[in-house]
C-alpha cells in the first residue's frame, strides 16, 4: 500500500471515529433534578434515573450519556424501600478532601418512606482506572406516621471552616437542616435536632395542609421541597421548589429563594419574611413554552454563577429538559437572565 494510500485510510478512520463521536453526543437532554460540578475541563451532570444517571460534557451544550452509577441497586436500598427496583432521586455532588461525595435518595412516590445514601469517589472519569463508587449506606432515613419529614433532595453544604450541613426535605412538615460528621457520612444529633429551614405553612404548629386534587394523600398540600444552599458574598441563599413537579404539561413546579447571614437560618425573604413561615422571593416560574421549573442547583462556572435545574417542555410532551441560565445578583438577590 502507498505512503497516500496509508494516509488517506488513515484520514478516513479518523473521520468516521470523530463522526461516531459525535453521534454519541446529544443536545437538549432529558433530566430530571440535575446537579453539577466540573473536573478538570469536563462538567459531570448528575440526575434522577436507574442508578442514578451520569452524563459529560466539555461545553454544557453538547452531552455523552456515561454509565449509571450504580450497575445494581444498593442492597441496602432494596432492603429498606418495598418494591424499589433502583430508581434513585435527586443527587447531590460536592468535593472535599480529596474525594467525591454523592448524596442520593430512595423513596416510595407520595410516602415518606424514604431515605438518603452517600456514595464516594476519587475521580469522575469512567477512564480513569481509580473510577470506582463506593457505597456508604443510609445517612438518614423518615417513616410514615412516625417521622414528619420525608427524607429525599439531599444538598449538602459547607461553611467557611469547613463544617459540613445537609438539607434535604419534601412536602410533610417542610425542609429540614443537620449537621454532619467530620468524615461527611453521617449525621450529628438526633432527629429532635433537625430544624424546619423552609415551609409553606405559614404557624409552625399548624397541621400539615391536606393534598389537593389528584396528588398522594399521604404527602400533604405543603409543596416545598428540593433544596439546595449556595454561599455568596455575607449570605448563605436557601433556594426551594414549590408546588407540583412530575405532571409533564401540567407540572407547576417554581423557585423560590430566601437568604441568611447563618448557615442554620432563618432564611429571609426580600420582605423580611421566614422562609420557615411560608416566605420566600419568587426566583422563577414557567411559561408557556416550559411548564413547571425547578430543582435546582447553583454552580460557579469560570467565576459566573449559573442556575441549573429541569424544565417540562409544553413543545414536547411534556418531557423534562436541562436548562442552565446565567444568574446575576442585583441589590444582594439572583436574577435570572
Amino acid at each position: 500500500m502507498s505512503v497516500l494510500k496509508s494516509l488517506i485510510l488513515a484520514c478516513c478512520i479518523l473521520l468516521c471515529t470523530q463522526s461516531f463521536a459525535q453521534e454519541n453526543l446529544k443536545q437538549n437532554i432529558s433530566v430530571h433534578d440535575p446537579v453539577m460540578i466540573k473536573q478538570g475541563d469536563i462538567y459531570y451532570l448528575f440526575s434522577t434515573g436507574f442508578g442514578i444517571s451520569k452524563w459529560s460534557s466539555k461545553d454544557l451544550i453538547n452531552w455523552k450519556r456515561d454509565k449509571p452509577v450504580f450497575s445494581t441497586a444498593p442492597q441496602w436500598a432494596v432492603d429498606t424501600i418495598p418494591n424499589f427496583r433502583g430508581h434513585i432521586w435527586a443527587p447531590d455532588i460536592s468535593y472535599y478532601k480529596g474525594k467525591y461525595y454523592l448524596y442520593y435518595s430512595v423513596s416510595a412516590f407520595g410516602k415518606n418512606t424514604s431515605a438518603i445514601g452517600v456514595a464516594t469517589n476519587t475521580t469522575l472519569n469512567e477512564a480513569d482506572p481509580n473510577y470506582k463508587w463506593v457505597d456508604h449506606g443510609r445517612l438518614v432515613q423518615s417513616y410514615p406516621n412516625v417521622t414528619n419529614w420525608n427524607a429525599i433532595d439531599p444538598n449538602l453544604i459547607a461553611d467557611e471552616k469547613g463544617n459540613a450541613y445537609l438539607t434535604w426535605g419534601s412536602f410533610w412538615d417542610g425542609l429540614k437542616i443537620a449537621k454532619l460528621s467530620e468524615d461527611r457520612l453521617s449525621l450529628t444529633g438526633s432527629d429532635k435536632d433537625f430544624a424546619t429551614i423552609a415551609s409553606r405553612k405559614k404557624v409552625k404548629s399548624e397541621t400539615n395542609p391536606p393534598a389537593i386534587d389528584d396528588n398522594p394523600k399521604d404527602a400533604g398540600g405543603n409543596a416545598i421541597e428540593a433544596p439546595f444552599i449556595y454561599k455568596k458574598g455575607n449570605y448563605y441563599y436557601l433556594f426551594a421548589s414549590i408546588d407540583y413537579c412530575c405532571k409533564g404539561e401540567r407540572s407547576t413546579y417554581k423557585m423560590i429563594v430566601g437568604r441568611s447571614k447563618n448557615i442554620l437560618g432563618p432564611y429571609l425573604d426580600d420582605k423580611g419574611v421566614d422562609m420557615a413561615r411560608a416566605g420566600g422571593k419568587m426566583l422563577l416560574q414557567g411559561d408557556e413554552k416550559w411548564h413547571g421549573v425547578g430543582h435546582n442547583a447553583v454552580v460557579d462556572i469560570s467565576g459566573e454563577d449559573y442556575l441549573v435545574y429541569h424544565a417540562y417542555d409544553a413543545e414536547d410532551k411534556g418531557i423534562p429538559k436541562l436548562q442552565i441560565k446565567k444568574l446575576a445578583w442585583e441589590q444582594g438577590w439572583p436574577e435570572v437572565k
